[in-house]
Parts: structure tokens; C-alpha cells; sequence
């Protein structure tokens, strides 16, 4: 019998983002991208896996829910590890042979565009890499299953190479900086909706690639441009040119959304309002303060240095009123609170338009856990 294996993986959120495939099959995007990755203690992946001879067929749960294992990219990831384990000889034949399997839970909603798949994948191969023992560079694996979970891989902040060869073998992600280098960037996020959304992002990034023209000149003009000027920014932690590209490539990548054909739409009338709110504290306060970044969906990541997180919470309090007990979730918020009624030209929107906000920072990537708190019993099956 295999011992069970268990990992945490955190969720990372993109600056530059990944809209677009060159290769469907094995992942490969047709830009770089540069993510944060986010605290695990706030918001993570958790799976655990095991391999007996008594599980009749390959087994995953998630969330609690049995789901198929015939998803292809499942399917890749388990047996490009498998395959790994074979050429290294780093597990005997026998326990390749048994099925597996995984049971796996998020601390936050999935499908909601709030990267759930990107920590879910690089758990899972995480813990298949511990499991059969294996050496390898986990985020080329990590990518077959979910593009962006190969930037999940590691902490602090991310570069995901779009490469240029055939095999994918040289789209891998690598570190900018640990999460110890801007310890005073935070991150809150704004949950507009945490239902699954419409259109989901592989089929949003496939009509993007056949009918966007934006789509290519990003490609090939803004992104690269981007990418280079955004690492630089982060090594001289100089947050003003950090927020501005990022809110400008959130923005493209909207419009990409939106020069697509149909159009595929992802913000809300909350989420626009969102940005005008941004913008116009940014103002007031005659600097930029903090950046706005939307994935596919409709909510809010907000990146900003912890000096300023007491008055941007204190607006978002006041132009979104809740009647909710338990509004701010994550790190314990500043309660030192901050006027700005009367600078910010907006009034208060109706109540409870955020289900709720995560207060957050920079966390490391994914580490396997040796305390016994697994989701599969000594047996393999599911507590």
C-alpha cells in the first residue's frame, strides 16, 4: 500500500495575463504572463492521494463530489508523472500498476475566476510527485493540467514562459522574487459573484485565438513589452509603474473579451464600478495607490502596499455597505479607519452588490503536509 500523501498549493492571480493557445493540446500560451502567488493560510488547494490494489478504478473527489477521471487533462498528469517514476525507477513497477485515488477541496469558490483550477493542478502534482517519488520540474506538468497552474508552482512573484518549442519543453515557469522580497505588498479581493461563471476560460481563450485581431497585436506588441517592464518594476519594488501595467493589461485583456467573436463578457456593472472607484481615489490621492486586476469573472483583485490598506478598506466599506457579519475574510484587517466621504465624489451603492472581501499577501508555493491531516484515512478512503 502506497502512504497517503497530502499537499496544499496556493492560488496565484496574473498581472499580464494568459488569454490565448498556440498548442490546445499541451497547453502552450502564446504570451508570457507574471503572477503573484497568493498566501496558502487564506486561500488553498488540498488533495491527497494514494494507490492500492483494492481501488478498482482511477478515483477523484472534489469538494466531496465524486467527478469523472476520463478529463484528458487528468489524465495527462498522472500518467506524465507515472512516466517520469518509470524512467527514474524511483517507485517499483507494482505500485505503478494500482489506481489511484485523489481527493481534493478548495477553501474558496471554484469556477468563480478566482484561479481555482491553477491551485488545484499544482497540488495534484505536487502530491503525485511525492507519492511516486519523482524529480522532476512540476510546473511543466502542473501546465498540462491547467495553463496558469504551472505559475502556482512556485511563491512570490512569477514568470511563465510561453516558449517557443514545439514539445512545450521550454514553457516552464520560473521565479521573479520570493515572497519575502515586497513583504509590504497586500492583496484584497472583491467578491462580486462566487457562482460558476457563463462562458468558461477554454472556450473564451479559443474564440479569442480565431477572431480577436487585438488578440495578436497583444501578442505580439503589448504583452512582450509588458512582461519585461513589470519584472523590472518588481525587483525595484517601484509599486506606481507595478499598478499601472497591471490595471492597463487588465484592461486589454477585457477588451480582448469584448473584440472577440461573440463577444465573451466577464465584468459586471459592479465590476466596472470597481474600476471607476480605483481611479478616482487614485486621483484624489495624487499618486497610485492601488491596482485593480479582473480574471475571467467578475471579481476584484486589488493590489496595494499595507500602509494604505486601512483607507482603501474603509472606502470600499463606504461605497459598498454590507449587512454581512462576517464581510472582511482572511488576514486579520487594520481597524484603524479612515474617512474619505467627503473627497470621494460618490455616494454609497445599494447594499450587500460584494458578497464578501479577502484581505491577503504573498504567500510560497505548494508544500506537502506532514501533520496528519489528510482527507483519506490509513484505508484510502475518503473522512
Amino acid at each position: 500500500m502506497s502512504d497517503i500523501i497530502t499537499a496544499i498549493a496556493p492560488v496565484n492571480i496574473a498581472m499580464i495575463k494568459y488569454w490565448g493557445k498556440r498548442d490546445e493540446k499541451l497547453i502552450l500560451p502564446l504570451n508570457d504572463s507574471v503572477s503573484a502567488t497568493l498566501d496558502t493560510n487564506v486561500m488553498c488547494a488540498k488533495t491527497s492521494v494514494c494507490a492500492r490494489p483494492d481501488i478498482l478504478e482511477n478515483e477523484i473527489w472534489l469538494n466531496g463530489i465524486q467527478t469523472s477521471f476520463s478529463n484528458q487533462r487528468l489524465q495527462n498528469c498522472l500518467n506524465s508523472i507515472k512516466a517520469i517514476a518509470r524512467e527514474q525507477q524511483s517507485v517499483n513497477e507494482e505500485l505503478l500498476s494500482w489506481n489511484v485515488r485523489i481527493c481534493s477541496v478548495n477553501n474558496f469558490p471554484t469556477a468563480a475566476g478566482l484561479a481555482s483550477s491553477a491551485a488545484g493542478y499544482a497540488c495534484l502534482v505536487t502530491a503525485l510527485a511525492r507519492l511516486y517519488k519523482v524529480k522532476t520540474d512540476v510546473s511543466k506538468i502542473a501546465r498540462v493540467g491547467s495553463g496558469s497552474a504551472c505559475r502556482s508552482v512556485y511563491g512570490g512573484f512569477v514568470r511563465w514562459h510561453a516558449g517557443v518549442q514545439a514539445d512545450g519543453s521550454d514553457s516552464i515557469a520560473t521565479q521573479i522574487a520570493d515572497s519575502s522580497h515586497w513583504k509590504e505588498m497586500r492583496v484584497i479581493i472583491l467578491v462580486v459573484a462566487d457562482t460558476k461563471k457563463h462562458i468558461s476560460s477554454v472556450k473564451g481563450m479559443s474564440c479569442a485565438v480565431k477572431t480577436s485581431e487585438l488578440l495578436k497585436y497583444r501578442v505580439q506588441v503589448c504583452a512582450p513589452t509588458r512582461v519585461k517592464q513589470i519584472c523590472e518594476a518588481i525587483k525595484d519594488k517601484d509599486f506606481s509603474t507595478f499598478a499601472e501595467i497591471t490595471m492597463k493589461d487588465s484592461n486589454q485583456f477585457h477588451a480582448v473579451c469584448l473584440d472577440s467573436y461573440p463577444p465573451c463578457v466577464y465584468m459586471t456593472d459592479v465590476s466596472h464600478k470597481i474600476v471607476e472607484v480605483i481611479h478616482k481615489y487614485n486621483e484624489i490621492c495624487g499618486a497610485v495607490k492601488v491596482a485593480y486586476t479582473f480574471d475571467a469573472g467578475p471579481n476584484a483583485c486589488l493590489y496595494l502596499l499595507e500602509k494604505d490598506v486601512p483607507e482603501v478598506l474603509s472606502l470600499i466599506k463606504h461605497i459598498f455597505p454590507t449587512t454581512s457579519d462576517d464581510f472582511i475574510k482572511g488576514l486579520d484587517a487594520p481597524t484603524t479607519h479612515i474617512d474619505l466621504v467627503k473627497e470621494i465624489p460618490m455616494n454609497p451603492l445599494e447594499p450587500n452588490l460584494l458578497k464578501y472581501l479577502i484581505y491577503t499577501k504573498l504567500g510560497n508555493g505548494p508544500q506537502v503536509i506532514t501533520d496528519e491531516s489528510h482527507l483519506l484515512n490509513a484505508q484510502g478512503n475518503l473522512l
